[in-house]
C-alpha cells in the first residue's frame, strides 16, 4: 500500500478515494482517528488515500487529473470587481430598504 494523495481533510480524501474506486482502483482512506484527535481545527495532511502497489501509477495519473481540474475550478471562480451597473443596483436596493424601514418606524 502506498499513499497517492494527502488531503486537507477527511471529506476531500473520501472524494478522491471514491473517484479512484469509480475508475476501478481499490482505494482506502486513512487518518480518521488522527484528525479526530485534534478536534475541529482542520489540520492538514492527516487524511491520506492509499492504493495497492499495482495501482500506484494509474492512481497517481488520475489524482493529477483531479488536481488539475481543481486548479481550473479555482481560477474560474476567482472574484472579479463588480461592474458599475451592479454596484449601482445594490446601492439603490439598499437605499430603498432604508427608506422603507424609516417609513415603518416613523
Amino acid at each position: 500500500m502506498q499513499i497517492v494523495y494527502r488531503s486537507r481533510d477527511i471529506a476531500e480524501a473520501h472524494i478522491v478515494a471514491g473517484m479512484l474506486q469509480a475508475d476501478g482502483i481499490e482505494a482506502f482512506v486513512g487518518g480518521h482517528y488522527l484528525q479526530g484527535g485534534i478536534g475541529e481545527l482542520g489540520m492538514a495532511d492527516f487524511a491520506v488515500v492509499r492504493v495497492n502497489d499495482a495501482d500506484v501509477a494509474a492512481a497517481r495519473q488520475r489524482v493529477s487529473q483531479y488536481d488539475a481540474s481543481v486548479q481550473q475550478g479555482n481560477s474560474a471562480t476567482e472574484s472579479r470587481p463588480l461592474s458599475f451597473h451592479t454596484a449601482s443596483m445594490i446601492m439603490l436596493g439598499f437605499l430603498l430598504l432604508v427608506i422603507l424601514l424609516v417609513s415603518l418606524v416613523a
